[in-house]
């Protein structure tokens, strides 16, 4: 299986949201695999240090996945595969700014499929769906792929939902390759901290500076922590297995970790004495556990995540 990554040497390749944590690890994967790389973001959770613009096979475009003229910019390359990773990120952040989010999550996912179905010879759509967010309020776990909510929390959740359904509809009418992936709590190089940032990165910043970490809920609560290497490697496999087109996969790590062990690990690592800040929990943040399945991943496209 993995000397099959070699069918992406001379490919072209578009990754929207290629500048993010996740986007660039993929982008420099697939860069190294010999592909030619159109990638398109808006630096608005991204950065073009991620990427090495210098790359010969490496086209940066900044531009919005729900602009008209630029998918058509990106589309006159005549990209082979899609992976769509571009997204208005972070729940709290959908909550402050609900517009953005549909814009960009729906109406930017509903574009780029179009444009997908109409250029008429794509060979794979990978979408980058959230196991953090499609499962709402279910209490079966591990979480499989079957175990989808629609009790949804917040305007995110709600547009990675969409995006779903949206696959699920140019798979069904037109036949479009899609492959719909859904990360858990992705951490690793290329995550900065910040608002509406991922908790690892804001954690180990505040703690470096000696401040509390804050904590919202008891600490016992629960998270599926999967490393961002072990994310891209699901995703390579997705963009060319026969057998995951029309499927949806957790990218998981399958491990529970408690908030207020991670909490004392990165204080004990960066010597913060400081006491934690114990804050009431968020109203969307409804989900006191969560830890993903991928042996649906691992038996159709080999997936396993290889970091603890």
């Amino acid at each position: 299986m993995e000397g099959s990554l070699n069918l992406y040497k001379g490919k072209k390749i578009l990754v929207t949201g290629g500048a993010g944590a996740i986007g660039s690890r993929l982008t420099r994967n697939l860069l190294d695999l010999g592909a030619t790389v159109i990638v398109l973001d808006d630096l608005s959770s991204g950065y073009e240090w991620n990427l090495p613009v210098d790359a010969d096979n490496l086209l940066f475009i900044k531009g919005d996945v729900a602009n008209e003229i630029d998918i058509k910019r990106v589309f006159n390359e005549k990209p082979d595969i899609v992976f769509h990773l571009a997204a208005f990120f972070a729940n709290q952040n959908s909550i402050d700014y609900p517009e953005k989010d549909l814009r960009t999550n729906g109406f930017g996912t509903l574009r780029l499929l179009e444009y997908s179905e109409l250029y008429g010879q794509l060979e794979r759509f990978v979408y980058a769906s959230s196991g953090c967010s499609i499962y709402g309020e279910s209490t079966n776990f591990p979480l499989k792929e079957d175990d989808i909510s629609t009790k949804l929390s917040s305007p995110y959740q709600v547009t990675k939902m969409l995006g779903e359904l949206y696959c699920n509809y140019f798979f069904k009418q037109y036949g479009l390759k899609v492959v719909k992936t859904r990360f858990f709590n992705s951490y690793g190089p290329g995550e900065v901290p910040g608002q509406y940032r991922n908790v690892i990165p804001n954690f180990i910043y505040w703690a470096m500076k000696g401040l509390s970490l804050p904590l919202t809920g008891t600490g016992e609560e629960t998270r599926d922590f999967t490393y961002v290497d072990d994310i891209v490697d699901g995703m390579l496999k997705a963009g060319y297995i026969e057998d995951a087109i029309g499927n949806e996969f957790n990218f998981a790590s399958g491990t529970e970790t408690k908030i207020i062990d991670l909490v004392n690990m990165i204080n004990k690592n960066t010597g913060n004495e400081a006491p934690i800040k114990f804050l009431k929990r968020r109203k969307w943040d409804t989900k006191p556990r969560l830890v993903g399945s991928y042996e649906k991943a691992k038996k159709h496209i080999g997936y396993e995540p290889k970091t603890s």
